[in-house]
């Protein structure tokens, strides 16, 4: 049975029969259906692909040194990571769950907490200006290093206001060098180029390899941002997101304990 017809004027096309306008809505019920089943074929596997989106310098500090842990514990899923410190549509960019640096609200988008840090001043053993470095109030009279990547209109701490909650007169100098990239202001203090102000998260496993050293630990001045697992609400129910968001609390808890 002939499904379509050719037009004989003008630009060449193709309609529909009339037979196979009939058939035409069973034929799309039909399809409908075929593509639920394999929705739910796919939400009922946690091997292929998972799209992740996280800042550079959480990828670089945090997530490649532990991504071995998660592969170890599902073999059949494989990480497509997007790295961007601009905040990624999810849906245009086909991802599937992410790491967010912020408050926890974000348009359209679930949000889960998963860690709170504190952030202090951080520089190598063996900086040159350490000796000299016996309160606060000499952080003025170094090399400080200055984190760009996170707009303190949002909350997130600067030299400034870390000087202020240490009891350090305002108006000080704070010369220095100043970084767009969370990683590499750390790079450059493990380096020696100066004390950076570091976020406890980031900095973990630099200051339990003692590349770093914080400074003045008296002085506590946690953030008022946090780490969440971001994800799309209709995504929710997929094994394999939910196997990575549980392995990244597990991680998150192992690391406060």
């Amino acid at each position: 049975m002939p499904l379509f017809q050719r037009s004989a004027t003008g630009k060449t096309r193709l309609t529909l029969t009339e037979s196979a306008e009939r058939a035409l809505p069973d034929i799309r019920a039909g399809l409908d259906l075929l593509g639920i089943g394999l929705d739910r074929l796919r939400e009922l596997t946690t091997s292929g692909i998972l799209n992740v989106t996280v800042s550079p310098a959480f990828a670089a500090k945090w997530l490649l040194p532990r991504i071995d842990r998660f592969q170890a514990r599902c073999p059949e899923t494989d990480i497509r990571l997007e790295t961007s410190l601009r905040l990624v549509d999810y849906k245009a960019h086909g991802i599937d769950v992410g790491v967010r640096y912020g408050e926890g609200s974000w348009p359209g988008l679930v949000a889960e907490k998963l860690m709170e840090e504190e952030i202090f001043p951080v520089c190598s053993p063996t900086y040159s200006d350490l000796a000299n470095l016996t309160e606060p109030a000499d952080l003025t009279r170094t090399t400080l290093i200055h984190d760009l990547s996170v707009d303190p209109a949002i909350g997130f701490v600067t030299w400034d206001m870390w000087l202020q909650a240490a009891g350090v007169p305002e108006g000080q100098p704070q010369r220095g060098m100043r970084i767009d990239n969370s990683a590499a202001v750390l790079q450059a203090a493990i380096e020696g180029r100066g004390v950076a102000l570091a976020r406890s998260i980031l900095a973990s496993d630099d200051l339990a390899a003692g590349r770093i050293l914080r400074l003045f630990p008296e002085v506590k001045v946690p953030s008022k941002l946090a780490y969440y697992v971001v994800y799309r609400a209709e995504y929710s129910s997929l094994p394999k997101l939910r196997a990575f968001r549980d392995w990244l609390i597990d991680e998150a808890t192992s690391l406060r304990s």
